[in-house]
């Protein structure tokens, strides 16, 4: 499975901080807001990645991530000259997809929670999975609407009057017949591509799955100035209380098996001291006296 980072768009929700840097180069506490989604994309055993953003913010990208090797990944890059809806990825990135299939998550998401959530991935098989996370404010997102025996009849993408309150997270998984919906979708009222038209044709197929997060499972949207804010503080907090990293790619990888322990050390020792550094140390020392 391909894994796509969509990190483009004008970031206007939280002007003036774009005037310095890209929306995903954010800090979201203590790392750039990139390395969220790329940590759940690694979490979720997916390794080789395109990242789309715009013309201007790529090259803060790849000196960031650099091609992903440094992690055990791949990552290709792929320009986004004008947003014209989520599902534009699909055809951006239409070659890097080929015949596989792909998750989509978008750059200003925050995951964090429970090993089923990344279940999700290991048991698709086909077809359409998405998300839905309770939330207060329906009306803000795509809103799925379940039956009695809780498969999905219905998604409206921000609704005046919602049918539920599930809203439907920034994390997609298709098969790659979505390239072809994609190319045959029209474009909505604003001149997009809407992520939700896509969802709905797989859901017309009988072909879409929605994984309901449990109560336990964090979304975080850091897409605005104060949603921003809260989840430095709710990154912060968890953190500070766990003794663990949210959103730590290295760490990720070597779980996942893309990186060898040494490999993992080597990389830490070249990391200048910080928390961050102090943080790694500890995992390498722990993975040592477990391997003893």
């Amino acid at each position: 499975m391909k894994g796509i980072i969509l990190a483009g768009g004008a970031g206007s929700r939280l002007f003036p901080l774009t005037l310095v840097a890209s929306k995903q180069l954010q800090p979201v506490y203590d790392k750039p807001m990139v390395y969220y989604p790329l940590t759940t994309l690694i979490e979720g055993g997916i390794r080789e990645l395109c990242l789309i953003s715009t013309p201007q913010d790529l090259p803060r990208f790849r000196q960031l991530l650099g091609d992903g090797s440094a992690w055990g990944l791949s990552i290709d890059y792929r320009e986004q000259a004008k947003p014209e809806g989520i599902a534009q990825a699909f055809l951006i990135a239409e070659s890097f997809i080929g015949k596989d299939a792909v998750t989509l998550i978008l750059g200003d998401n925050v995951f964090y929670g429970g090993d089923g959530f990344y279940k999700a991935f290991a048991d698709f098989k086909g077809g359409a999975t998405i998300f839905g996370y309770h939330v207060n404010d329906p009306e803000r997102y795509g809103v799925v609407e379940f039956d009695g025996e809780g498969q999905a009849i219905s998604i409206e993408e921000k609704p005046k009057q919602p049918k539920s309150n599930y809203a439907v997270p920034g994390l997609y998984i298709y098969d790659n017949s979505v390239v072809t919906i994609t190319r045959n979708l029209k474009p909505s009222a604003r001149g997009e591509l809407e992520i939700t038209d896509v969802n709905v044709e797989y859901m017309r197929r009988r072909q879409l799955h929605v994984h309901r997060l449990s109560r336990g499972f964090a979304w975080l949207d850091a897409g605005t100035s104060s949603s921003l804010h809260e989840a430095s503080a709710y990154v912060q907090t968890i953190e500070k209380r766990a003794g663990i990293k949210i959103g730590c790619p290295e760490e990720a990888a070597f779980r996942r098996g893309f990186l060898s322990l040494d490999r993992l050390d080597a990389l830490t020792t070249k990391i200048p001291k910080c928390e961050y550094r102090e943080y790694l140390i500890e995992v390498v020392a722990e993975a040592r006296r477990l391997s003893r």
